[in-house]
């Protein structure tokens, strides 16, 4: 019964997409399913709790890491491709927000530090719009190159080596 309901071509593009999956690397294919699973919990959380208790789980509030180039982007850009690639076959809504808490608990979880920035801009004349991107070293992990088009309000930053997100004092 859903054979026929699915068009040839969405049946075809599945099947590709399908193989495509299975010829990636254990590693990626792990990355991926990490993904998905951190969007879930992103959006859950995003979704039914207010921010201020989202909001310790980000890192410490202002504090920025190095803007600098360094060997533990490597990783970052593993995780960034993931979590991009992710959010585009869940299910439920992943937009930058929710982007952009997955890769920073993906990166947690590796020790890496990383700042999560949210910005505002003006949206025509009658409101704002809200942007969310995560930065690892010197490179912008997800949220894209529109990030520049927003005003920085707040940022999130951890060190390495504490998974709590804080500074490693308390």
């Amino acid at each position: 019964m859903l054979r026929t309901c699915l068009s040839k071509d969405f049946r075809r593009t599945l099947n590709v997409k399908r193989r495509r999956f299975r010829q990636r690397s254990t590693l990626e294919k792990a990355l991926f399913i990490e993904a998905v699973v951190c969007l879930g919990v992103a959006r859950l959380a995003i979704r039914f709790l207010p921010f201020c208790r989202i909001a310790p789980f980000l890192g410490r509030a202002m504090l920025e890491t190095p803007n600098k180039s360094s060997p533990i982007v490597a990783p970052g850009l593993q995780v960034s491709w993931a979590v991009r690639t992710a959010g585009r076959y869940t299910p439920w809504e992943s937009k930058c927000l929710a982007q952009a808490v997955a890769a920073k608990m993906m990166l947690k979880r590796r020790r890496l530090p990383s700042t999560l920035y949210l910005g505002l801009s003006k949206d025509g004349e009658t409101g704002l719009c809200a942007h969310a991107w995560l930065r690892c070293g010197d490179r912008i992990l997800t949220g894209g190159p529109i990030h520049r088009h927003f005003t920085q309000i707040a940022a999130f930053g951890d060190t390495p080596g504490c998974p709590g997100g804080g500074s490693g004092s308390g």
